[in-house]
């Protein structure tokens, strides 16, 4: 039987996800805050965009991808009086593991099942299809929406029960935050010492120092060019999401704290709408 999947959340990482499923046959709707968006997007894949209600009593296997906990909860209670029994929803949001358990058992009360699923790779994992998807749920679940999964994540891992997957994505944003710190700390001193990039960059990314986000954005953050990835907003809100985790399990939280504090003062200088890289700007003076 071919999977009926929805797509709700089409933002700079949703609307590429949604493309992969369509191109594979396999999007049957889609859903957005902003309706004309997901009118726009459905009109050309030729697939419909109804309502949340419209959406559960269609698809077997519903993927959400929107900005916090809140979004969430609100997009699973809509869906949940008329979903199929046995429907997948499937959350790829950056939000806490306890809202994951939260939303697991409002589904399993109508029926249906959850996974969280964080993913990480950026917009140009999404945009090639080339994600690393971090799952929480039951294994037999995770085994029927392999096939929308598969349609946009290059490697796909079963980290356990609900909440495994935020557990992951919690640890994948701190170790995201500290190499943005270290690269641009290191390439504004490089700069500052008058090294070209152009021979600076390649001679590091070639030894230990050697990193994605180096090779990714070391070239682009020394011409000032800040649209190209990620929004250091929406690592900012993941990273408060980290700390409560990090607290609780009692682990040092010097990254997450210095983290949260830049950001903070990015944002509040307008700059949260830029990639995470443009941390370089605090990191040319003190």
């Amino acid at each position: 039987m071919t999977i009926k999947a929805a797509f709700i959340g089409l933002g700079a990482m949703g609307a590429h996800m949604a493309g992969h499923l369509n191109d594979k046959g396999l999007l049957a709707a889609v859903g957005n805050r902003t309706q004309s968006k997901a009118d726009d997007l459905a009109a050309q894949w030729q697939v419909a965009a109804p309502d949340a209600a419209g959406i559960a009593a269609s698809c077997d296997v519903i993927a959400l991808c929107v900005s916090a906990d809140a979004d969430v909860i609100g997009v699973v209670d809509a869906l949940a009086p008329s979903l199929r029994k046995g429907a997948i929803v499937i959350d790829h949001s950056t939000v806490a593991p306890a809202t994951a358990k939260r939303v697991a058992r409002r589904l399993a009360e109508v029926g249906a099942h959850f996974l969280d699923a964080p993913v990480s790779g950026g917009v140009e994992g999404a945009k090639n299809g080339k994600l690393s998807v971090m799952v929480g749920g039951d294994a037999d679940v995770l085994e029927r929406a392999m096939p929308v999964l598969e349609a946009y994540g290059a490697r796909i891992t079963h980290m356990g029960p609900v909440g495994a997957g935020q557990a992951t994505k919690a640890v994948n944003q701190v170790l995201v935050a500290g190499i943005a710190q270290a690269v641009t700390e290191g390439l504004a001193l490089g700069e500052a010492l008058g090294l070209e990039a152009d021979r600076l960059i390649p001679t590091l990314a070639a030894g230990a120092a050697g990193n994605w986000f180096l090779d990714r954005r070391g070239a682009t953050m020394l011409r000032n060019e800040f649209s190209v990835g990620f929004k250091l907003a929406l690592l900012h809100k993941d990273l408060g999401i980290v700390r409560g985790i990090a607290d609780e399990a009692g682990t040092d939280r010097s990254v997450i704290e210095k983290s949260l504090a830049d950001f903070a003062e990015l944002k509040a200088q307008g700059y949260g709408d830029d990639d995470i890289s443009a941390l370089i700007r605090l990191k040319r003076t003190h």
